[in-house]
């Protein structure tokens, strides 16, 4: 019997956090996010989706589609696998031959990440161009889209956790700090200096890599604002983006409804 009410799953695959999704139709029914293992097996990755499923009061059964983009390609033969075996469907991965309907105009269109595009298709899908998208993930990445809907590129940097992590391994003395918006620019003891120093520093980069796009794009331009450190570093930018935190499980949707119009065979 046909499923009347058909879900999509979608997978956001990074190097230090998993996003997971739940689809009917448009609407995100659920969404989780979990920290990117790379020992787990197919029958873990298995046995905790279909946990979060029964927490959330999701049927397994209801999955129709499976949409998945990694940057972690050890996990991608793991994910293709726990796909097969616990909801029986053939997943499809954002990579090389997947119809976005976004061109990439890039040296090497291989080389962009699968987040990133799927960033990209939903910014322009859900704000219109021209856009940039900024990604507090494990990198700080931007990326550039015309308002005729083409990927232009964009910028990576290091992430706040990145920095965070290299003040505590390369000095004797500096200790792992939590992340967080200080109470002041000028702190009065260590921890509240870096806390300090890793906030305002990426707004920093935020701000001065966003002016300097905005005058290569213009100054009409939308800024989108996703990822898991959104939230803290966006609202102390001066271009007070919003805050998209589904904006990728969106681009994953609509590339595979975009998918769909082209049968795919096992």
């Amino acid at each position: 019997m046909a499923n009347s009410n058909p879900q999509l799953l979608v997978l956001d695959v990074g190097n230090t956090n998993t996003v997971l999704g739940v689809f009917q139709g448009a609407t995100l029914c659920a969404q989780w996010r979990l920290t990117t293992s790379r020992e787990q097996t197919a029958d873990e990755y298995g046995i905790l989706i279909h946990n979060l499923f029964n927490l959330d009061k999701l049927p397994g059964s209801g999955i129709s589609g499976i949409m998945i983009a990694s940057v972690v390609p050890p996990l991608n033969f793991v994910l293709a696998e726990m796909a097969r075996k616990y909801f029986k469907i053939e997943p499809l991965f954002l990579g090389p031959g997947t119809r976005t309907g976004m061109a990439i105009l890039c040296d090497n269109p291989q080389e962009v990440g699968a987040d990133r595009i799927a960033d990209a298709v939903a910014a322009y899908e859900k704000y219109g161009g021209p856009c940039i998208v900024v990604d507090f993930g494990t990198a700080l990445t931007f990326d550039a889209i015309s308002k005729k809907g083409e990927y232009l590129g964009g910028v990576i940097a290091p992430g706040i956790g990145i920095g965070a992590e290299a003040l505590f391994e390369r000095t004797a003395k500096l200790p792992r700090v939590e992340i967080r918006e200080p109470e002041h620019v000028i702190g009065t003891n260590t921890v509240a200096s870096i806390q300090a120093g890793l906030f305002y520093g990426a707004v920093g980069a935020v701000d001065g890599i966003l002016d300097r796009l905005s005058a290569e794009l213009g100054k009409q331009i939308k800024v989108i604002a996703t990822g898991g450190q959104a939230a803290l570093v966006a609202g102390a930018s001066k271009y007070k983006p919003p805050v998209d935190s589904s904006l990728t499980l969106d681009g994953l949707r609509i590339i595979y409804e975009r998918n769909q119009a082209a049968p795919r065979h096992k």
